[in-house]
C-alpha cells in the first residue's frame, strides 16, 4: 500500500514526465505505460529514439488475459522483484521462471543452448494464452518468437524489451514483425527488468481504473 508521502512524490515525478515530454503521439492507454517505464528509469529515451512500440491489439489482449488469471512468465528473477505482488495476488496470476532451475542448466548443457532458451521451451503449457515479459534475454525472446512460428504456443501478449549489446535490437525486429500475436516492445539496445515490471504494473493499473469505472 502506497502511504501519502510517497504517492505525493510519484505524482510530482508523473508531473515533471508529463511536462518535459509534452505533446506525443502515444494513446490514452499507451501513454500510462510508457510514462511508468520513464517513472521507472528516469530515461526519456523510451518515448524519443529508442521508443515504445505497441502491437494494435497488445494492452487490451494483455489486461483481458491478465484479469482473467493468466500466467506471467518471465526470463529473470529480476522482473519479479520490480513488479507490484499485489496484482498477482488479486488476479490469481501464476509467475513462473524457470532461469535458475538446476534441470534447466543441465539440459542447456546437453541441448547447446542458453538457459534462456531452455526456460522458455520448458514453459509452453504456461506461455499459451499467457503473459510473456522478456527484459534481459534476447536469446529467450527469440525463442518465443520462434515457439509463435511453429505454432505451439499463442501469448496473449509478449512484452520483449530485453537490455544489451549482442541481439538485444535485433530480437526486438523481429518481435515487431510478428502480426498474430500482440506485443509491447522497443526500438534499439536499451531495455531490462524494470521496464518490463513497469509494464505490467502500468498494465494492472489499466486494468483496476478500467473496473472502477
Amino acid at each position: 500500500m502506497q502511504t501519502k508521502k510517497g504517492q505525493s512524490i510519484e505524482d510530482a515525478s508523473m508531473q515533471m514526465i508529463e511536462d518535459e515530454i509534452g505533446p506525443h503521439e502515444f494513446n490514452e492507454k499507451e501513454w500510462p505505460i510508457v510514462r511508468r517505464i520513464i517513472h521507472s528509469t528516469a530515461d526519456f529515451d523510451f518515448a524519443d529514439k529508442n521508443k515504445l512500440i505497441f502491437h494494435k491489439d497488445a494492452i487490451q489482449s494483455g489486461m483481458n488475459a491478465l484479469k482473467n488469471g493468466c500466467s506471467i512468465v518471465v526470463d529473470v528473477n529480476g522482473v519479479i522483484g520490480g513488479m507490484n505482488k499485489q496484482n498477482p495476488k488479486d488476479f490469481g496470476n501464476n509467475i513462473v521462471c524457470n532461469i535458475s532451475k538446476p534441470e534447466i542448466m543441465e539440459l542447456a548443457k546437453k541441448e547447446g543452448k542458453t538457459r534462456s532458451q531452455v526456460s522458455m521451451r520448458e514453459a509452453i503449457s504456461d506461455i499459451d494464452g499467457g503473459v510473456v515479459a522478456i527484459g534481459n534475454a534476447p536469446t529467450a525472446l527469440l525463442e518465443v518468437i520462434q515457439m509463435v512460428k511453429e505454432g505451439i504456443v499463442k501469448p496473449a501478449l509478449i512484452i520483449g524489451i530485453p537490455v544489451g549489446f549482442i541481439c538485444a535490437a535485433e530480437s526486438k525486429a523481429e518481435l515487431a514483425k510478428l502480426e498474430e500475436v500482440p506485443f509491447i516492445t522497443n526500438m534499439g539496445r536499451k531495455g531490462g527488468s524494470s521496464s518490463v515490471s513497469a509494464t505490467i504494473n502500468a498494465i494492472f493499473k489499466l486494468i483496476r481504473a478500467e473496473s472502477s469505472l
